[in-house]
């Protein structure tokens, strides 16, 4: 595997395209009909230290993030967060409408958003779980990049960071709602997901993968149905209000309350049967989801 180039900062990626310095070293944003280089010069695996974020719009080609692919449409965005990998390949430049905005961490700093920006999920998504703006969206999510453009084109004063960083939170508010949008009207995707996830913890707990491979991970099930752990995560959330590890964790309870109920195995074996390496892990779960120690359950049926 090609190891990525690493461009560490938003100066080094103006130049490698060719630009202007950045006005300012930590915010910009661009235009995919800015780009003039050979297309061949661009087909390259490329880390980041700071955060990207894109809307694509009539865009030829396919962009290869991790392991995925994805044929570009009109109207959608995608997100990479810093440290994360980004390859393109076969674009088409002069074909590629929409802008890109990079931020770097530090220019969060001092702002409530440096913590909070790590909670949108959206940014570990991969390629294929991108959003898909309808036109109403997309005039909305423009509107904010050209409010951004516009600020990062005048000179800087003393309000200019916070209108930035204003303006920014309010573009990923919005594309988190628009992301939940996704979720409830791809219905019949996620209710096939469901099923999916629903039959696929139904044969790991029938197995003996539990006592032989331990609990299944959040990783290891997103894996299973070609998904991103906080992608499917946060469709789970939208659709049950509980997330991956708590869907397992409900799986593990209704064994754990099967055997406890039916068996004579002890409470250690249970543990052990279930995947636990501790009991006192078991014991702690258990009675932290059912208000009951496993022993007082059992004693119930007595």
């Amino acid at each position: 595997m090609k190891i990525p180039d690493k461009i560490s900062s938003i100066t080094a990626l103006h130049h490698f395209l060719k630009f202007k310095k950045p006005l300012h070293p930590l915010i910009s944003i661009f235009h995919f009909t800015d780009v003039t280089i050979d297309p061949d010069t661009i087909l390259r695996a490329v880390a980041t230290d700071f955060y990207v974020i894109a809307l694509k719009k009539d865009c030829a080609g396919r962009c290869k993030y991790g392991q995925q692919y994805y044929d570009f449409e009109e109207g959608m965005m995608y997100f990479v967060a810093p440290q994360q990998v980004v390859q393109f390949e076969d674009i088409l430049l002069s074909e590629v409408k929409g802008c890109v905005l990079l931020v770097h961490p530090d220019f969060l700093h001092g702002y409530p958003l440096a913590a909070s920006i790590k909670n949108y999920g959206y940014f570990s998504y991969a390629s294929n779980e991108a959003l898909h703006l309808s036109a109403q969206e997309e005039k909305m999510i423009m509107d904010i990049m050209e409010n951004i453009d516009r600020e990062t084109a005048t000179n800087m004063d003393a309000f200019s960071q916070d209108l930035l960083v204003s303006n920014l939170d309010l573009l990923l508010k919005y594309c988190d709602r628009f992301y939940h949008r996704q979720f409830l009207t791809r219905k019949k995707v996620s209710s096939d997901l469901l099923i999916k996830l629903e039959q696929l913890l139904d044969d790991y707990f029938k197995s003996d993968k539990l006592a032989v491979n331990g609990i299944p991970t959040v990783q290891l099930v997103a894996r299973e149905l070609n998904l991103s752990p906080n992608y499917l995560s946060d469709m789970l959330r939208t659709h049950t209000g509980q997330t991956t590890q708590q869907h397992i964790q409900n799986r593990l309870i209704e064994k754990a309350k099967e055997l406890l109920s039916t068996t004579g195995m002890s409470v250690s074996e249970i543990a052990y049967q279930l995947g636990f390496e501790h009991p006192q892990s078991f014991h702690r779960l258990f009675k932290h989801r059912t208000t009951v120690s496993p022993l007082q359950f059992r004693q119930s049926f007595n």
